[in-house]
């Protein structure tokens, strides 16, 4: 596994050779008073125990860390043993600087990026490591009572990885050698889910020991960690827009009536960037004749998801100290994942223009000064209910065995073996029932950017009798992955002249990917009453902080048919006999990626003077080398028969890498880094096998996706200035200015291909189609056809103030600041794929602005934190290039308060009680590009992602 020349290689080189001058003491008194700053020879006999205890000891540790890393680095340490600063690993990271999360779900933060990019290389004691047939690992699924430490690189020297532009997240565990004895630690947490309503436990021991025995030192450690997550997501959103003819019949082109939704695409173009316009008064061209159009939302829909999370996971270490000049590692790491979670979507379409009585312009309003319609009545209106239920597991296991030596006094070597795989495995059902309402009236925004709506009578929503079972949607899929991975690198002492020491190493790694799924649906035309009491569900007291929609419906009740799924699926069989029971499923594999990589890498570390001040530097290469043998599955939707087809390509990269660290003064440090780093294509989107969707727009094509086997690597030259004032021995001021260059971004480029009736899913003559001359279908494929550079500044501090009166003794603050500038050129085709013009857009999900800020209180067996967290807006994705909106995707600002109150009761136990999401904030979208669109006029939806409020009972030995 590639060498990470961890904290503890750095300064033991640095210590040996004499790299901390004597005039930094305070250096020297943190990396004493920090295990992870030691000489890693004597880390074995002189260790201190990892143990630190409180805000206050956590912030001034890491920042000891981050004083005596070559890289620009950040660090969160746990406060004791098994504590980091919050529930899990990803929000104990949103207040690093330059973090920023997003994506709150379920409890917990589901997105982390880094200086605004979400490609993140995870390892863990420095060996990469990925769930499934991902690139990256998932690391919500990390119990934080494992970690004793993350750090967050963001920079690399050649020493590193090569992957993972955004930065490196290295997640340390505990090893019996960080203690200088016995250990053991207990700890109970109960945490309260708001809207779930649920209190949810979570459990966690560890227990340590090392021992003198006749072969050497021994050590053992054992880690246990489960927790289960009742949870709960409400979200309300409107449709995307589409345009509809006048309300008034003066106004209306020939052949339409008032209020008709415009589908000819000949008439009006799908997808562009800005949308349709949207000033009163705007036309449209029917027949070489202008008429006016209004902009109206096709639908609305609010989605009630209620789970069950669960996340078993283990960590075993041993370790051999044979003598005073070697050590041996063995450990594992496993974590688990399941969910199951009963989604309730309610949905009704609100275009239908066949029954609006004798006044049209009646039943509607707009905005002022626009033609997009606010609020409307519509008659006769066609929805659904879908009571979808997903369950998903993930077992991810990795085994290690690590080597340390000194061959004399010059050189150290270290040698890593490792394997690890990943199975994620998830399969949903979604049973749709359908009528017909009388009328709906809906307000798309009724005040705080959210869409309200009613219907005649809103009671039939819970009558299964008014329901029509309709489609049921099966489908499953399996992705698994796997990794041997071998890593031998060393330490020489050369003390050549201004050449101190040289590292070197080489990387072997084979990586193996795979994907399979299977999908089929059904109809059955039945009520929902006929089937019986057990087949229906209803929930209540829905987005009662989000607006005035109705607050319950019914369903089918996904979980009574999980667990009757072989009666369910003879059901659709009876009435479809191409619908396929259990005993003839079967999972067909979509994909087969083995992907080998060599790596080569050295680099060397120097010391001089300037100035009378030291400056020291490192000057490295790495080469890297990727062969990848890739195999495609296709399955013929009419015969069932499958082919495969297959490809191969190789690709070799030198990446270069320079650090130079520049003592100002006694407490000043500033350093320059410059380093080139990787992304590497999905092995998702290497699969050239087309996925269609059909035309339920009625656009007159259908959409798709496919991938691209000629993808390349996007590479980045990357570009550090920071300043470190540390201006008192427990406080610093620090700023960074940076720069990433990125070459060969991945896109998504459309083409129009039109696809024979034998492969289209929707119109084959299994599916019923009469369309012999083929559909058409619009492709989005990924290409390395954009260029882009970010760049920013950040500004972070840590001060605890001296000589504050006795009840504030102990008081702290801890804040940083980034603001970010990002821009990239998106190439835009035309239907035939071929390029017309570039656009120039900001990265998907960049904040310009992202600060928190951290009251610390550490007083006597009291210990407390209060943290505010903020970003502004930004892109988050692009819609589907199918309506009339703009077809940006923005979030709204966000942010979060956390609090964190501890209560030592004694040496060995401690009670806590903690807080996320305090205010109960919301997770708001619209649609916006250029000048078109905003928040209110053409606001899309809104999520409830709720509070939690955590108590908890630690105890350790």
């Amino acid at each position: 596994m590639q060498h990470q020349l961890n904290l503890k290689t750095t300064v033991a080189c640095m210590l040996a050779t004499g790299l901390l001058s004597s005039a930094s003491v305070w250096a020297q008194e943190a990396a004493q008073a920090n295990p992870d700053v030691v000489a890693e020879k004597k880390e074995a006999t002189d260790n201190a125990t990892v143990i630190v205890t409180g805000v206050k000891a956590s912030m001034i540790k890491s920042l000891a860390i981050k004083r005596t890393s070559d890289q620009v680095l950040e660090s969160v340490v746990a406060e004791d043993i098994g504590k980091l600063p919050d529930n899990n690993v990803v929000e104990a990271l949103q207040r690093v600087t330059g973090i920023q999360v997003t994506n709150r779900s379920g409890g917990e933060v589901g997105t982390l990026s880094i200086r605004g990019l979400p490609d993140v290389q995870t390892t863990w004691n420095g060996r990469n490591i990925f769930t499934a047939s991902g690139t990256q690992v998932a690391l919500q699924d990390i119990p934080s009572t494992l970690v004793r430490q993350i750090d967050v690189y963001k920079t690399r020297d050649a020493s590193q990885l090569d992957t993972g532009i955004a930065g490196q997240v290295d997640v340390k565990s505990l090893r019996p050698f960080d203690f200088k004895g016995p250990k053991a630690s207990l700890s109970v947490r109960e945490t309260y889910l708001d809207p779930a309503k649920k209190a949810n436990p979570q459990l966690s021991g560890m227990l340590s020991n090392r021992w003198q025995t006749g072969v050497g030192e021994i050590g053992a450690l054992v880690n246990l960690s489960v927790n289960k997550t009742n949870y709960r997501n409400e979200s309300v959103t409107p449709g995307a827009m589409v345009p509809f003819t006048s309300p008034n019949a003066g106004e209306v082109p020939p052949g339409y009536i008032p209020l008709q939704r415009i589908f000819d695409n000949k008439i009006w173009t799908p997808g562009t960037h800005a949308g349709l316009p949207m000033a009163e008064g705007s036309t449209l061209d029917f027949n070489g004749k202008a008429y006016p159009y209004y902009l109206a939302r096709d639908a609305v829909f609010q989605s009630d998801t209620h789970g069950e999370r669960k996340r078993p996971a283990a960590n075993i270490a041993l370790q051999w100290k044979p003598n005073a000049d070697s050590v041996y590692t063995f450990e594992s790491m496993y974590n688990g994942y399941r969910d199951k979670s009963f989604n309730r979507l309610l949905f009704s379409f609100v275009d239908w223009w066949g029954d609006l009585g004798s006044n049209p312009a009646g039943t509607i309003t707009t905005y002022p000064g626009t033609n997009v319609i606010k609020s409307r009545q519509v008659n006769n209106v066609y929805g659904f209910n879908s009571g979808d239920y997903t369950t998903s597991a993930t077992d991810s296991r990795i085994y290690a065995l690590n080597g340390k030596w000194d061959l004399g006094d010059r050189l150290r070597l270290e040698g890593d073996l490792s394997y690890q795989s990943s199975t994620y495995h998830s399969e949903f059902t979604a049973t749709r029932i359908d009528r017909v309402a009388p009328s709906i009236n809906v307000n798309f925004n009724d005040g705080g950017n959210n869409t309200a709506f009613h219907f005649n009578n809103d009671a039939d929503l819970t009558d299964p009798a008014k329901w029509n079972v309709a489609q049921f949607y099966d489908n499953a899929n399996r992705n698994k992955g796997s990794a041997a991975t071998a890593n031998l690198s060393g330490v020489y002492d050369a003390n050549w002249g201004a050449l101190e020491t040289i590292q070197f190493g080489v990387r072997f790694d084979d990586r193996k990917a795979s994907e399979a799924n299977r999908t089929q649906s059904g109809n059955l035309g039945r009520t929902l009453a006929s089937l019986g009491p057990a087949y229906s569900s209803t929930n209540s007291n829905f987005g009662t902080d989000i607006s005035d929609v109705p607050r319950s419906w019914v369903e089918p009740n996904a979980y009574y048919i999980r667990d009757h799924i072989d009666d369910w699926r003879k059901l659709y069989n009876s009435v479809d006999a191409n619908f396929l029971t259990t005993d003839k499923l079967s999972l067909q594999k979509t994909f087969e990626v083995d992907e080998k990589t060599n790596n080569l890498f050295l680099m060397g570390n120097t010391q001089n003077e300037l100035f009378g001040r030291r400056l020291r530097g490192n000057f490295g290469v790495r080469y890297v080398k990727v062969d990848t043998d890739m195999t495609f599955y296709k399955v013929d939707p009419t015969t069932k028969a499958v082919s495969s087809s297959t490809a191969s390509k190789s690709t070799s990269k030198v990446l270069p890498s320079m650090t130079l660290i520049y003592d100002a003064s006694k407490d000043v440090v500033t350093r320059f880094n410059y380093g080139e780093t990787l992304r590497r294509p999905k092995f998702s989107d290497l699969n050239p096998i087309l996925q269609l969707n059909d035309d339920v727009s009625k656009v007159g094509y259908g959409s798709g996706s496919g991938g691209n086997p000629d993808l390349k690597p996007t590479h980045s030259k990357n570009f550090d200035l920071t300043a470190e004032w540390y201006f008192q021995k427990d406080s610093a001021l620090y700023g960074t200015l940076f720069k990433r260059k990125i070459d060969g971004l991945t896109v998504d480029l459309r083409h129009k291909v039109h696809v024979d009736p034998a492969n289209d899913p929707f119109r084959n003559s299994t599916a019923g189609g009469d369309h012999t001359n083929g559909y058409d279908y619009v492709i989005n494929s990924p290409v390395n056809a954009s260029n882009g550079t970010i760049k920013g500044a950040e500004l972070g501090f840590i001060y605890f103030p001296k000589g504050l009166p006795s009840l504030l003794d102990g008081l702290g603050v801890q804040g940083s600041y980034t603001r970010l500038t990002s821009s990239q050129n998106v190439p835009d085709a035309n239907d035939a794929g071929v390029i017309v013009s570039q656009l120039e857009t900001p990265f998907f999900g960049v904040s310009k602005s992202s600060y928190n800020a951290t009251l610390a209180y550490e007083k006597g067996p009291v210990s407390a934190r209060l943290s505010y967290v903020w970003r502004s807006g930004f892109l988050d994705r692009n819609e589907a290039a199918l309506f009339a909106n703009p077809i940006g995707i923005w979030r709204h600002p966000e942010k979060s308060v956390d609090m964190q109150i501890s209560y030592k009761i004694n040496d060995n136990m401690s009670f806590d009680i903690s807080g996320v999401n305090l205010t109960n904030e919301m997770q708001q979208q619209y649609y916006h590009f250029g000048n078109a669109g905003n928040a209110q006029l053409t606001n899309f939806g809104t999520v409830q992602i709720g509070r939690s409020v955590s108590a908890a009972l630690r105890w350790r030995m």
